[in-house]
């Protein structure tokens, strides 16, 4: 019997390229397990026409068996004129007595051929097939259900995108005027989010697909060699009927004897090409997807990096990622990290509505309400003056500069500073901050204009190499 060959021989051609991809296939997730489920109903059906074929000869024996019995009855009275024949065995009588016995057990044998196939024979096929429905079963609760979970979360993820173009076309139309929470760069974060947890559903369901897809290799030789097995044990029982009947039947059980284990899965790999997950093509990643509106105007941060700020309570200052986007928010997060949780701001300033003090050295404040907990938290949201320190004077300045081009005012106010005061300069010194060719800063009296480090201008430079608006 022939050994079964390993699924990934020859594995069909259907890939997922590394190149852009979309956020939602136009491919039908249950289209895999379908093809699937299509399979074993045709081998389900093949099993089932061998089953009747069994019951049918089977119903035939056991009909020759009592056609036997009404030969018997041509030869079993005595022959008439009988004392005329030898009685002893080798003479006419004896050869009537022959054939009686003969024929008894041609009427036996078809009885017993019949009750064979119906106790051995058939339950090999009937067991085959409940092993092909429990398998359509395990597939349908399975890989089936994967794919419903793929289609749920990609309806979340197009529902998002879909809402990230609305905003986006908000932007476009009402210069930028909107809710923190409507922030196309906050939505289009979400959108990274979602598309994430919809790729891990993809990939686990695509996983699945291929365990499938790699069993039924294995199945379907079983399949075969149960119908092998089957066949062969048919042959044996119906060999004893006649060499004519032996000839035909065991042609036919040589034909399928000689069915290699994975002559019909290798068909099956060639027609279905186009169909079946090639094991080998990569997974689907986040960094390949394209998806709309995903590098608007709207969603690339003014200047983006780490700044302190001093805590309420605590008076202490913690470092937070911070972002200026062009919808004039600044918007505080604990992480850049778009998907280890939904990347909701802490804390957002509508730079309109606030005002900033001067710069002094690394450190400014922002004057504003926070409205980033929406309609209901805007309402209760009081004014606070927030305390901001950078790692450099450079980068202070070049954040000073940006947020000034979109706040609603500005003050000569300097923040509060713990600096010791430079041995270099004294009372004499000029009101405003020096910088040297060097790029060293001097710290002096607190001035009512702050010097700006770099020009205003919408696009931001950074005071790091290598990191053009990032710190």
């Amino acid at each position: 019997m022939a050994t079964p060959t390993s699924a990934t021989t020859a594995m069909p051609s259907r890939t997922f390229s590394s190149s852009d991809e979309d956020a939602i296939p136009g491919e039908d997730t249950s289209e895999v397990t379908k093809l699937f489920q299509e399979r074993l109903q045709a081998y389900k059906h093949a099993v089932g026409y061998l089953e009747t074929y069994i019951e049918a000869t089977e119903k035939v024996n056991h009909a020759h068996g009592k056609e036997y019995d009404k030969v018997l009855k041509t030869v079993k009275d005595p022959l008439k004129e009988g004392h005329h024949f030898d009685q002893s065995l080798g003479g006419v009588a004896g050869m009537f007595e022959n054939i009686r016995s003969n024929t008894q057990g041609i009427s036996n044998q078809h009885f017993e051929t019949a009750k064979q196939l119906k106790g051995a024979i058939l339950p090999l096929f009937e067991r085959l097939h409940t092993e092909i429905k429990h398998k359509s079963k395990e597939l349908e609760k399975g890989a089936g259900k994967g794919s419903k979970q793929v289609d749920k979360a990609r309806a979340v993820t197009q529902k998002h995108i879909e809402l990230l173009g609305s905003r986006a076309a908000t932007f476009d139309s009402h210069g930028g005027k909107m809710i923190a929470t409507d922030d196309p760069y906050i939505l289009q974060r979400g959108v990274k989010y979602r598309l994430n947890k919809q790729i891990q559903e993809e990939n686990n369901n695509r996983q699945d697909l291929i365990s499938v897809q790699n069993s039924f290799a294995q199945f379907e030789a079983h399949i075969l060699q149960q119908i092998q097995h089957g066949m062969g044990q048919f042959m044996q029982v119906v060999n004893t009927q006649a060499e004519q009947t032996k000839a035909m039947y065991g042609d036919m059980v040589g034909t399928t004897q000689r069915i290699p284990l994975d002559f019909e899965w290798n068909g099956f790999i060639q027609r279905n090409s186009g169909v079946l997950i090639d094991p080998s093509a990569p997974a689907r990643s986040v960094a390949n997807v394209r998806f709309p509106n995903q590098d608007h105007r709207a969603t690339t941060p003014l200047i983006a990096g780490s700044l302190e700020r001093k805590g309420k309570i605590m008076r202490s200052y913690d470092t937070n990622y911070y972002v200026v986007t062009p919808s004039k928010f600044i918007h505080e997060f604990k992480t850049d990290d778009d998907y280890a949780k939904e990347p909701v701001p802490e804390l957002s300033l509508y730079l309109p509505d606030c005002t900033v003090g001067a710069v002094a050295g690394q450190k400014f404040n922002i004057k504003g309400k926070d409205v980033s907990k929406g309609k209901v938290g805007n309402t209760f949201s009081m004014n606070h003056e927030l305390a901001f320190k950078a790692h450099t004077p450079q980068a202070a300045q070049q954040w000073w500069d940006i947020i000034k081009q979109a706040a609603g005012g500005a003050t000569a106010e300097l923040p509060d500073s713990s600096a010791p005061t430079s041995p270099i300069i004294g009372k004499s010194s000029p009101p405003h901050p020096t910088i040297t060719t060097q790029g060293m800063t001097g710290a002096g009296p607190k001035s009512a204009t702050p010097v700006s480090a770099a020009p205003a201008s919408g696009v931001p430079t950074s005071g790091v190499e290598g990191e053009v608006g990032k710190y």
